[in-house]
């Protein structure tokens, strides 16, 4: 495993292993959704997962919140977030069984998800690679209001603890799961241009 800071001045595009599995992780409201969006022209409307054009699948959870939304209205959010979640890491194991390139978002504050990605990847003959989008947690926040979802503070709490632990391991090369880790802030985040598979172009 590979764990890079990326420097503000040095991102362009990041380019990955045909068939790779890209994990886009951050606290609630970093700016993963925002950024998926920019590099692939969402509407955050999709219920499905969305093509990238170049034979890669792009997948968030707003796809599978989308797709609920007209069934699971009255349900409270507490019952109703397991089955949305269930069915966005459904879609991301499909896509990598089928050996399709995924770029997904996820909560990479939750370690069992990222272990388990890591042992599909592992039988399923592909690589996984972290791109954490690590932001302070006041602009996380404000991301939340931005977005008009806010989680509350007993459960932020407990997200920024464990993010703080995953950037400390990630920085050392502590995270075992991943083949690389490639740690963003938000001006580097901004400054991406691509995600690309397959050998790099030159």
């Amino acid at each position: 495993m590979a764990a890079d800071s990326v420097a503000p001045s040095s991102i362009d595009d990041l380019h990955y292993p045909a068939r790779s599995l890209v994990l886009l992780a951050g606290l609630p409201g970093a700016g993963k959704s925002t950024l998926l969006r920019r590099l692939y022209g969402l509407r955050c409307d999709e219920t499905e997962p969305v093509p990238d054009g170049r034979g890669a699948w792009v997948i968030d959870s707003y796809q599978s919140r989308n797709l609920w939304a007209p069934y699971l209205g009255p349900i409270p959010p507490r019952l109703r977030t397991p089955l949305v979640h269930a069915t966005h890491v459904w879609r991301i194991a499909r896509a990598m069984t089928r050996g399709q390139a995924v770029v997904a978002h996820t909560r990479g504050t939750w370690p069992h998800l990222l272990h388990g990605f890591a042992w599909l990847a592992r039988r399923s003959g592909t690589q996984m690679h972290l791109i954490l989008l690590d932001v302070e947690p006041d602009v996380a926040l404000a991301g939340q209001r931005i977005r008009g979802r806010t989680v509350t503070r007993v459960v932020f709490a407990r997200h920024r603890r464990r993010w703080r632990a995953l950037i400390r391991q990630a920085r050392t090369g502590a995270l075992p799961p991943a083949d690389s880790v490639t740690v963003l802030d938000r001006p580097a985040a901004d400054l991406l241009g691509a995600i690309r598979f397959g050998r790099p172009r030159g």
